[in-house]
């Protein structure tokens, strides 16, 4: 079960806008997360830092801090991970380097996701996709609704059943670099890296353990401790990982759309005792 968290600074360091898979612009966004009562957010759009400049300026209005944030996608042993890079210099530009290439990334597979689904006979399905990611790349989510516009299922669940879902002709593998390079590029960048959501790999606690050792042996400073939607029982087994490999704790609602009552901006489960949270240990620390 997810509480709306009861310290003074509601803290959510992970969430989504159009910019790469979420449901709302950036300030839209925030202006969610300041009705939720969002103190400090961070936008971590998958590889791109494209809507961090309209989100800052919406949260100034807001009165909401943002912290520069971006989801890249890695490689580890064969699986596809994610990594959260907070608290970073925007302007580094080796890292707005290898966001370009983590972009280029994402429309060669894009395309490649509107090739497998042109027997279809959707027209101009990716054109139609990249306007629902309001011109950015368009993810699955964004083919989805695509489809659900063109006529071809009733719904976006239908879409992902059918044609996009895990083993299905949509469901594309980009080629992402490994794990230690995107733990460098945000270490260059003076940024902090973070394992995102380490419960949704779907993997073993023994293979979840390597990977946790791997990422910190990488220069990884924190996991994802408190997320949305999490039961109590993988609350307490990442929280015993990131005392073991002696890592900060870190959490985020993972939020991408409205009307998702467990995944909701600033709802998130509460923090275990005795862990040290990343915040501390941004440029300018949050407290309280």
């Amino acid at each position: 079960m997810t509480i709306p968290q009861e310290q003074k600074s509601c803290i959510d360091l992970h969430c989504h806008s159009t910019a790469s898979d979420g449901a709302l612009a950036p300030a839209e966004l925030i202006a969610r997360a300041a009705e939720k009562g969002v103190s400090h957010l961070a936008l971590t759009d998958h590889d791109t830092i494209a809507g961090l400049p309209e989100a800052r300026e919406a949260a100034l209005g807001a009165g909401l801090t943002l912290i520069p944030g971006v989801e890249l996608s890695c490689v580890w042993r064969s699986y596809t991970i994610h990594v959260v890079g907070l608290d970073f210099d925007e302007t580094s530009p080796p890292f707005l380097a290898a966001l370009s290439c983590q972009n280029e990334n994402r429309w060669q597979r894009a395309r490649m996701i509107a090739d497998k689904l042109s027997r279809l006979k959707v027209d101009a399905l990716l054109d139609k996709a990249t306007a629902l990611a309001g011109g950015e790349v368009p993810g699955r989510p964004h083919f989805a609704q695509a489809l659900v516009d063109a006529g071809v299922v009733p719904k976006v669940a239908h879409a992902f059943k059918r044609h996009l879902g895990a083993g299905k002709p949509g469901d594309v593998k980009a080629c992402w670099p490994e794990l230690n390079e995107v733990v460098q590029w945000i270490q260059d960048a003076d940024g902090v890296a973070v394992l995102a959501h380490p419960r949704k790999y779907r993997l073993s606690a023994t293979r979840l353990r390597e990977l946790v050792g791997d990422f910190r042996k990488a220069g990884g400073r924190a996991i994802e401790v408190s997320i949305s939607g999490q039961s109590s029982g993988d609350l307490g087994f990442v929280a015993e990982l990131a005392r073991r490999e002696n890592l900060l704790a870190s959490q985020g609602s993972d939020f991408h759309f409205p009307g998702a009552a467990w995944c909701e901006l600033g709802r998130i489960t509460k923090m275990p005792e005795g862990l040290e949270p990343v915040w501390h240990y941004f440029r300018e620390p949050v407290r309280g």
